[in-house]
């Protein structure tokens, strides 16, 4: 088994109390104490400090759309990412059972254990700590939802609507210029009901769809649409 110590390095936190480190990693098929009190304070912390992140990354977002994101961000499948790139399963101390079925690739032993380690930081110093050390090893994934937020407009603009119970935009192909291989196209997206209307260009349609779609929001921004 891999020493505790390499992953304090990897995670870029030394403990003061090594027992809360031990207990981290450890499963409920190893006995007692286990981590599983410290996945619940875990889950919590991470899901404060992702909402955190979000509000101040997107100041003009919804609830419900910082709510999906800190969802794709908190799920399983990210959690074990990172795990994984931490190298956790080597770290782990589980039951024989648990060892001969696989237990230190297992998803969910994985994520609750990254979770746990979270509390286990909170606990050996305080919320600021974790909350650092969480935002190191999310920074890569919170840029790229950030990236996938900036770029589709298109979402933007239809949960901007949605939030003010206003009709969907409508989208309409203006004109097509330039050879089959290179052309231009130019799209319409208006909101009849606002009798809003701005246009993009793009190589393409989706790309054209989304330029107008970025003009329209700034549009609706500009004209006191926000309340």
């Amino acid at each position: 088994m891999a020493k505790l110590s390499d992953l304090e390095q990897q995670i870029g936190y030394q403990f003061k109390n090594n027992s809360l480190l031990r207990q981290a990693v450890t499963h409920r098929s190893y006995g007692r104490p286990n981590n599983e009190r410290l996945e619940f304070v875990g889950d919590g912390i991470l899901d404060c400090v992702i909402a955190l992140n979000l509000y101040e990354m997107y100041p003009d977002l919804p609830e419900g759309q910082l709510s999906k994101m800190r969802a794709a961000l908190v799920n399983q499948d990210s959690l074990v990412e990172i795990a994984e790139q931490l190298d956790i399963g080597h770290y782990l101390y589980l039951g024989d059972g648990e060892l001969k079925s696989g237990g230190r690739s297992r998803p969910s032993i994985l994520a609750d254990c990254l979770e746990a380690l979270f509390a286990a930081i909170m606990l050996d110093s305080d919320f600021i700590t974790a909350q650092k050390v969480i935002e190191k090893l999310f920074y890569y994934p919170l840029r790229e939802q950030q990236n996938n937020q900036t770029k589709d407009y298109k979402t933007q603009l239809q949960e901007y609507l949605q939030s003010r119970r206003l009709s969907l935009p409508r989208y309409n192909i203006i004109s097509m210029t330039g050879p089959e291989h290179d052309m231009l196209f130019r799209v319409e997206c208006a909101i009849e009901e606002l009798e809003l209307r701005a246009w993009g260009e793009g190589k393409g349609k989706k790309q054209a769809s989304q330029n107008a779609a970025q003009n329209l929001l700034v549009l609706l921004k500009e004209n006191d649409f926000n309340d």
